[in-house]
């Protein structure tokens, strides 16, 4: 379901995890135009685009550092 506008699916890898580097290459190069799309977004909206992108740094190492702390209590 796409609920931001601008925003479409992200594309399965093709890449399997063990090939590292060109699996976080692939990764990266498909999240980095949906990534300028939602600073546009955010910048759009009245939002500073370096803030929006510390926002995101900062949720995405919270949303990692949550997940890590969940799998430990396993």
């Amino acid at each position: 379901m796409n609920m931001m506008p601008g925003i479409e699916t992200v594309s399965p890898p093709t890449h399997p995890t063990s090939e590292f580097l060109a699996y976080e290459m692939e990764c990266r190069s498909t999240l980095k135009p949906l990534l300028a799309r939602l600073l546009d977004m955010a910048q759009s909206a009245g939002w500073n685009r370096r803030t929006a992108a510390t926002t995101l740094m900062f949720l995405a190492a919270h949303h990692v550092s949550a997940a890590s702390r969940a799998s430990d209590k396993t």
